[in-house]
């Protein structure tokens, strides 16, 4: 392990937390996939399979902030292990559900029940910020490792699920997911001594964390994200389904997070001076541009090579959103922060995979590969819209027409419903404390 790596995990207690992240990020990748597969095996029917993948996906990214603001108020062991026993629970009544063939309707609320699931990763990416607060080479590293994670979750997680439920039996895939979440969040909240303390209450201002200007910025440039992996994973499979090869889809989008798993692993090491705004609208543009040659292929080999290539952008750019996520939100609300960015993603993934299959349908798989070209644009121009929100202020925002600008729709400095600036919101509760 690279010494940057190794001096990370010289914490006592660190490689327990990550063990343990890494088992509970599984259904992240394992359970939408799995119950694809499964409804799909048991039924034949794919619309009904889909429509209660995108159930889990979207009740998820409504419910994954406001567990984490719970989080950050009450601790991750008081809030972590009931949301995640109803989740598990949710998950076996819709396996006996379709394995009995009840009605439609019960399958989609234990679907909707099941997004009750904890953002994992958020919780992790908190433990280390408490860790390392303070220390921005430290944490560069800590956010480079846990997107190594997220990638390792996505290169074994659909073959893992695909494969247990074709070879084993249908439910094996959704039902392994849902015992590595459990299994996962219990040794993690277990694990008290790294638990970030839940900050007093009157430390915690009203409202979301999404509130914050910079944040929003964030999100709604990784909804545009989001669409680019929902809509090349459709479209991926439908090119390998017309070139004869479907079954070596899942190979050609491992290729896809292994370039960014490999890219994640060199970003840690790393030292980087200036500020992170100024690399996160570089990646996102970056991985605009990285679309632009899935337009050309026209073979599984070359469309694995240019995946790979795009892939090289991802880590990096989640790696520097993460540490913007800690500069632009109170610490007190540092963890549903976090989540929010996830369910900016998770609402893409819908988006960008229902556009793609439209477009399929209408005009072909080549044609398919417009949709995260499109959204890459879209990224992009949000990033630069939003840029001067992400930027560090020299001076406090002074109210008035050349500064109250930025993305249409979201309020501004001088907005009533806005925040204060996050870093005096920071400075106050420090104050406080």
């Amino acid at each position: 392990m690279p010494s940057p790596y190794r001096a990370l995990f010289g914490r006592r207690g660190t490689k327990s937390f990550s063990a343990a992240g890494l088992l509970g990020r599984m259904p992240l990748s394992m359970l939408g996939i799995g119950i694809v597969t499964m409804i799909s095996q048991l039924t034949g029917r794919y619309g009904l399979a889909g429509a209660l993948s995108a159930t889990i996906a979207l009740s998820a990214a409504v419910l994954g902030p406001q567990i984490s603001r719970l989080v950050d108020r009450h601790g991750q062991r008081r809030v972590l292990r009931p949301a995640t026993l109803v989740s598990v629970t949710a998950v076996a009544g819709l396996l006996l559900s379709a394995q009995q063939g009840w009605a439609d309707w019960l399958l989609f609320v234990f679907a909707a029940c099941a997004g009750c699931v904890p953002s994992v990763g958020a919780m992790i990416r908190a433990r280390w910020a408490e860790l390392y607060r303070g220390s921005p080479r430290e944490l560069h590293t800590a956010y480079s490792w846990e997107s190594i994670v997220d990638e390792l979750c996505f290169i074994v997680g659909p073959i893992l699920s695909i494969g247990l439920s074709t070879a084993w039996f249908p439910e094996a895939g959704p039902l392994l997911a849902a015992a590595f979440l459990a299994a996962g969040v219990f040794w993690l909240t277990a694990q008290r001594a790294t638990e970030p303390v839940p900050h007093p209450r009157e430390h915690h201002t009203k409202g979301s964390a999404l509130r914050s200007r910079g944040l929003q910025v964030l999100v709604v440039t990784f909804v545009a994200t989001g669409a680019i992996f929902g809509a090349v994973d459709v479209v991926t499979v439908a090119f390998a389904e017309e070139v004869g090869h479907k079954a070596a889809a899942s190979l050609v989008l491992a290729v896809y997070a292994l370039g960014s798993c490999a890219a994640g692993a060199v970003f840690g090491l790393l030292h980087l001076k200036g500020h992170p705004s100024r690399r996160w609208v570089a990646g996102v543009c970056v991985m605009a541009v990285s679309m632009v040659p899935l337009q050309l292929v026209g073979s599984l080999p070359l469309l694995a090579v240019a995946l790979f290539v795009a892939g090289l952008s991802v880590a990096p750019t989640m790696v520097t959103t993460m540490a913007l996520v800690e500069e632009h939100v109170p610490r007190a609300k540092l963890t549903e922060g976090m989540s929010w960015t996830g369910t900016g993603l998770a609402v893409g993934v819908a988006l960008g995979s229902s556009a793609a299959g439209w477009v399929v349908d209408a005009a072909g798989a080549a044609r398919g590969y417009l949709v995260p070209g499109a959204a890459g644009l879209l990224a992009a121009l949000v990033a630069f819209a939003g840029y001067r929100r992400l930027r560090p202020q020299s001076a406090p925002a002074v109210a008035g027409p050349a500064v109250a600008g930025g993305l249409p729709g979201l309020p501004g400095p001088t907005d009533p419903t806005g925040p204060t600036d996050p870093a005096t919101e920071r400075r106050g509760e420090e104050s406080v404390a």
